[in-house]
């Protein structure tokens, strides 16, 4: 094998084994003894190899350390001059690979290319600026507001009175993440499905939307009632997938059921098209999510399992500990009743609540919030008003259209 032969498998290799969930970087991959084979898309997150590549720094690491990065896949075209890798030359597809536990990954790698593990490989990044949200696009953000919000949309009001505090841009319909596993919980509680049924994680759970990783591996057995825990907990993209697919008539009727159950509560603004939030086509509105949140507060066990710090699973032969998504159900300043975040690029950063606070019982909504913690510090922000102006409102009128 030439050296400029074992530069395509490798560039090819090195992008199956980054990852795709984090930062996307313009970059050329080459082995040290070839002209540099341009790469028309690497996507890189986690690591210190994408740490280093979005400051434009060039990165050298062997295909078997790139192989390691946990939970990592890939989508990249390799290219030298003209002449592309094409896609199946790799003996395994990115939904396989998705499925792996990271060694099986990187053993799956090491058996594609044997010759080309070992070349040392250049990585050479340059920052992309980051995809903006559907709110960015349209321009929320541009809305001011008197509490200086980070998200875009906002809304809080009474749970009992139904009085609006605090609205902002309330009406806009956007991608609500996460927050759609709100819905798939009230279905499958709804349902009365039995929670102690046991459940199996398939290849159709793996997320080929995103190519988010997991730790249910397939093959892992748990019961309904921990599927249930961990997507409301710890917004495991699989448990939900699964919960779904396993509802009497399968997927296309839990979708259904989730639509219907949205019309039956008057939630106008609201499409679903899968239970996990992973697609940006699952719209909503403040003033809906208020209205999901209201109703799934009616049952105990979203309660609970929303508001669970954390919990732990078998899987395999190993215990795994996960941790609730919202560091605020731990705050003792804090009584939440019930919570669910959210997050994808077209989303932004979102959050749901029912907390008491000034004796009163509240319904928070925060979507579209830029920046990793800005979601918490805008529920920090409505928190201390709430406290020092009990009695007070705040309207920041600015009304806008869905968001197509």
């Amino acid at each position: 094998m030439t050296h400029f032969s074992k530069s395509l498998i490798a560039s090819a290799l090195v992008a199956s084994a980054l990852g795709l969930s984090g930062l996307s970087a313009q970059a050329a991959v080459s082995h040290k003894h070839a002209k540099p084979a341009p790469v028309s898309a690497v996507k890189a997150a986690g690591s210190k190899l994408s740490a280093k590549a979005k400051h434009g720094k060039e990165v050298t690491i062997t295909l078997a350390t790139a192989a390691r990065h946990k939970g990592k896949k890939a989508d990249a075209q390799v290219a030298a001059g003209h002449k592309r890798v094409p896609a199946d030359e790799v003996s395994y597809s990115r939904r396989q690979l998705a499925a792996m536990s990271p060694r099986a990954r990187a053993a799956a790698v090491r058996q594609m290319a044997p010759a080309a593990l070992k070349a040392p490989v250049v990585v050479v990044a340059a920052a992309v600026a980051p995809k903006q949200s559907f709110g960015q696009m349209a321009g929320l953000h541009d809305t001011a507001d008197e509490l200086a919000l980070k998200s875009s949309v906002a809304l809080v009001m009474d749970q009992e009175t139904n009085e609006v505090l605090l609205s902002k841009n309330s009406q806009a319909v956007l991608p609500i993440a996460s927050l759609t596993k709100l819905m798939t919980a009230l279905v499958v509680t709804e349902a009365k499905l039995p929670l102690d049924e046991m459940m199996s994680v398939t290849d159709e759970d793996v997320d080929t939307e995103k190519f988010s990783s997991s730790r249910l591996l397939v093959g892992t057995e748990l019961r309904r009632g921990e599927m249930l825990h961990l997507a409301l907990m710890s917004s495991e993209n699989r448990a939900a997938h699964a919960l779904g697919r396993s509802y009497p008539g399968g997927l296309p009727a839990f979708v259904s059921a989730m639509n219907l159950k949205a019309r039956e509560l008057g939630m106008r603004d609201t499409r679903y098209v899968e239970p996990t939030g992973l697609s940006s086509q699952n719209q909503s509105s403040a003033r809906d999510l208020a209205t999901l949140v209201k109703a799934a507060y009616q049952h105990q066990i979203i309660r609970e399992l929303s508001t669970s710090p954390e919990y732990q699973v078998e899987v395999g032969h190993r215990q795994v500990q996960y941790h609730n998504t919202n560091g605020l159900v731990k705050s003792p300043a804090w009584d939440i009743g019930l919570q669910k975040t959210g997050y994808i690029s077209e989303a932004g950063r979102c959050l749901v609540m029912q907390a008491r606070m000034a004796g009163r019982k509240l319904i928070m909504v925060f979507l579209d919030s830029a920046g990793k913690y800005s979601r918490i510090g805008d529920a920090e922000r409505v928190r201390k008003w709430i406290s020092d102006n009990p009695a007070g409102t705040v309207q920041a009128h600015a009304i806008v259209p869905k968001v197509n």
